[in-house]
């Protein structure tokens, strides 16, 4: 890309990356308040607003996060698979996206449904959704860290693809062991949420609500 459609295109990537990242942090804020609130309208808006920030917001910013930042890899030269970073942020964020689309269209969308069902003046009733969508959130903010993260430090060198480029030194190249406590700590974290969604509620109970 030429400097000055690689600055437009870094600037677009880092305000959807962290208006991502924000939305979820809004998003955590309102499920801690719909889990926690005795008053009736309060868990009701915030379940209603909770929904539409995913639809809204949540989505098409992580959307747009994935597209910019693959244009930024593969527009650059860092590439998208020459660095162990690269391919791990690449990975996490297919995986974030993934998971969103999972979350918002089952959870979020089962708790806007039993708030829009409750009675007036009467708080909804979300079941265990209440408290599996604080730890969603929860979990999301993590990972949207530990993507940004990634993208910031850029740790553990060039992958064998990328030592195997004219232009680099040829040396042996294996995963460094912190890649991989850092893949099996997100992998544990994302099978969470996974199996969370399928057997706990995020498609069990939603045939239940409104």
């Amino acid at each position: 890309m030429t400097p000055a459609l690689r600055k437009l295109n870094l600037t677009v990537h880092l305000i959807t990356s962290i208006g991502w990242l924000g939305a979820v942090a809004g998003f955590l804020v309102l499920s801690i308040a719909g889990l926690a609130s005795r008053d009736a309208d309060t868990v009701r808006g915030a379940y209603l607003a909770m929904n539409l920030i995913g639809q809204f917001v949540i989505v098409p910013l992580s959307l747009a996060a994935l597209l910019t930042g693959l244009v930024q890899s593969l527009g650059t030269e860092w590439g998208l698979f020459r660095y162990y970073w690269a391919v791990a942020k690449f990975a996490l964020t297919i995986g974030a996206v993934i998971l969103l689309f999972l979350h918002q269209f089952t959870a979020v969308a089962g708790a806007a449904r039993r708030a829009s069902a409750a009675p007036p003046g009467t708080r909804p009733d979300v079941g265990q959704l209440g408290i599996q969508l604080v730890g969603d959130a929860a979990l999301a903010v993590v990972l949207l860290l530990a993507i940004t993260a990634l993208g910031v430090y850029k740790p553990w060198g060039r992958t064998p693809y990328g030592l195997r480029l004219p232009d680099l030194p040829h040396n042996e190249a294996s995963m460094p062991s912190g890649l991989k406590v850092f893949l099996v700590i997100i992998g544990l974290i994302m099978a969470l949420f996974l199996v969370v969604h399928l057997a706990g509620g995020g498609l069990g109970h939603h045939g239940h609500g409104g």
